[in-house]
C-alpha cells in the first residue's frame, strides 16, 4: 500500500495517490493531470477511482479531465449535484482498491455534501481518514460556503459541522492519521497549522474544536466568529466544479502562445485584456509595461489572482520571466482564470529592447521611510485586518489589499501615499493596481514589516476606518 501527499504550496493544497496491488485513487485532484498520471505509471498501476470530497471553491479539480484520460471513475459523497457523469456514493458505501478498502463517511458542515474518506489496510485496520475542508490540522473548514440558494445558515452548518465531527470523526482510533485537503495559507479555515498531516489523537488533543467537553453552542460560536469574507472567486470556482469546464489542455494551448511586443501591443487594445506581470516584486518596480498589473509567481499567486480579479473569463495577457510562461499559465489554469490569450514573446527585456514606452513604480526600504515619517503622513498598509490590529504604524490607514477595488474610492489620486505590507508583495500589488487606474503620487515602501516597526512608530490602536 502506498499513500502520496501530494502538496502544492501556493494554494496550500494536498491531493493524495494512494496504490494497492496495481489499482490506484486519486483524491482531490489539481486541474493538470500530468503529475497523477505520471505517478500511476511509475508504479504500473490503474488509476479506478477519482474521490472528491466537496465542490471545491478554492481551485478548479481535475476529476473531468483525469477521468476522461484514464477511465476512472468520479466519486462524491451524498447531496452532490453534478452536470456530468459521476457515481454518488451513499454513506457507509465502500470501494476496493487492490487489497484495500476506501469508505465513505458523509460529513456535512464545510458544505453539505462534505463527504471523509476512511482508508481500511490490508488487514482490515483503519489506518488513515481523508478529511477535505471537515478537519484541518488544528482547525475545521469554514460553514459559511454554501449558504447560497440553500436557505442555511453558516449557524446552521456549523451545527452540521460539529455533529459530523463527533459522530463520525471522533469515534476513529486515535492512531489514524488524518490527511486534509489544506494547510496554513488557505482561505477555507480561520487558523490552520502549517503541518499537512497528524494522528487523530493529537488532533483531539491540540485542535480546539475537537475539545471533548465543547457544546454544540460553544462550537458553533468559535468557527463562526471572526469569519473573514471567502475571496470574490470563491463562489465561480465552486460551480464550474460542479457543472464542468474547458480541458485544461485546449486552455494550456490558447495560452502558451508567445506574441512579439507589436501583436502583445494589438491584443492589449483590441480585446481589453489585463496585462499580468508575474516577475519578482523588485524587478517589476523598476521597470513595467505601462498599466500592467503585478502579481508575482514567488508568492501566494493563484489566490490573489482569483481575489483581484472580478471576472474569471475576462482576457489576460501574461508579462512572465524567460521559462516561467508555461507555469504562469497552469497555475492561472488552477483557479478556472482560463482566458490567457498569450504572452510576451522576449518578455519585458523585448518590450524595452524596441524602445517602447515603459513606467515604473517609485519604491523605498524602511530606513528611507523612517526619514520621511512623521505623523501626518499619509500612510497606507495594505495588511489584512488582523495583521493591521495586532501591530501598525501610527496614523496609518488600513486599505486590505483583499478589497482594494471596493474601498478604491475611498482614497485621493491627488494625495502622495506611502504603501507597505509584510514584505513588500502586497504594496507592490496594490501599487499597481492604484498606478494603473490613475494614481500616480505612490511611494512603496518595499520592505519587511519587522525592519519597518523597528525604526517607525507603532501602535496597536485601531484608527477609524475612513481614509480620506
Amino acid at each position: 500500500m502506498t499513500i502520496e501527499q501530494i502538496y502544492t504550496g501556493c494554494l496550500a493544497q494536498g491531493a493524495y495517490y494512494i496504490e494497492s496491488n496495481g489499482e490506484a485513487a486519486i483524491i482531490d485532484p489539481l486541474r493538470e493531470s500530468q503529475p497523477y498520471l505520471q505517478r500511476a505509471a511509475k508504479d504500473n498501476s490503474k488509476i479506478k477511482y477519482i474521490f472528491e470530497t466537496h465542490f471545491h471553491a478554492d481551485f478548479v479539480s481535475g476529476h473531468l479531465d483525469l477521468a476522461k484520460k484514464t477511465g476512472a471513475k468520479i466519486v462524491y459523497g451524498p447531496k452532490a449535484d453534478t452536470a456530468y457523469e459521476k457515481h454518488t456514493a451513499s454513506d457507509g458505501e465502500e470501494f476496493q482498491i487492490g487489497k484495500i478498502k476506501i469508505k465513505v463517511l458523509h460529513t456535512p458542515g464545510h458544505t453539505p455534501e462534505s463527504t471523509c474518506y476512511l482508508l481500511f489496510d490490508e488487514g482490515g485496520r483503519e489506518h488513515a481518514v481523508f478529511t477535505g475542508d471537515t478537519l484541518f490540522i488544528g482547525d475545521v473548514g469554514r460553514p459559511d460556503l454554501a449558504q447560497a440558494n440553500t436557505g442555511l445558515t453558516q449557524e446552521d452548518l456549523a451545527g452540521w459541522l460539529f455533529d459530523s465531527l463527533r459522530k463520525k470523526i471522533m469515534t476513529l482510533p486515535d492512531n489514524v492519521t488524518v490527511y486534509p485537503a489544506h494547510g496554513a495559507g488557505s482561505a477555507c479555515g480561520k487558523n490552520m497549522s502549517s503541518e499537512t498531516f497528524d494522528l487523530l489523537g493529537n488532533q483531539k488533543k491540540n485542535n480546539y474544536a475537537l475539545r471533548a467537553d465543547m457544546t454544540r453552542e460553544e462550537f458553533i460560536k468559535e468557527v463562526t466568529d471572526g469569519l473573514m469574507p471567502p475571496p470574490n472567486y470563491f463562489s465561480a470556482n465552486a460551480k464550474l466544479n460542479k457543472t464542468g469546464y474547458e480541458s485544461v489542455d485546449v486552455v494550456m494551448k490558447r495560452g502558451t502562445q508567445a506574441m512579439p511586443p507589436r501583436e502583445f501591443e494589438t491584443a492589449a487594445n483590441e480585446t481589453e485584456a489585463l496585462i499580468m506581470d508575474v516577475r519578482d516584486k523588485t524587478v517589476f518596480v523598476k521597470g513595467f509595461v505601462p498599466n500592467s498589473i503585478f502579481i508575482g509567481l514567488d508568492g501566494s499567486f493563484a489566490p490573489w489572482v482569483g481575489a483581484l480579479l472580478p471576472d474569471l473569463q475576462h482576457p489576460i495577457l501574461v508579462i512572465a520571466p524567460e521559462g516561467r510562461e508555461e507555469e504562469t499559465v497552469k497555475r492561472l489554469a488552477r483557479i478556472g482564470a482560463d482566458n490567457v490569450l498569450g504572452y510576451l514573446k522576449g518578455g519585458f527585456e523585448g518590450w524595452k529592447a524596441e524602445g517602447r514606452e515603459v513606467d515604473s513604480i517609485d519604491t523605498i526600504d524602511a530606513a528611507a521611510f523612517a526619514e520621511k515619517y512623521n505623523d501626518k503622513l499619509p500612510v497606507l498598509d495594505v495588511r489584512k485586518p488582523g495583521e493591521f490590529s495586532a501591530d501598525h504604524v501610527e496614523n496609518a490607514k488600513n486599505l486590505p489589499l483583499d478589497f482594494i477595488n471596493e474601498r478604491m474610492s475611498e482614497i485621493n489620486k491627488e494625495t502622495e501615499y506611502y504603501l507597505h505590507c509584510r514584505s513588500g508583495y502586497r504594496s507592490t500589488v496594490a501599487s499597481s493596481i492604484l498606478k494603473a487606474r490613475g494614481f500616480s503620487k505612490l511611494i512603496n515602501v518595499q520592505d519587511k514589516f519587522d525592519e519597518i516597526s523597528k525604526i517607525v512608530p507603532v501602535t496597536d490602536y485601531v484608527c477609524p476606518s475612513t481614509l480620506k
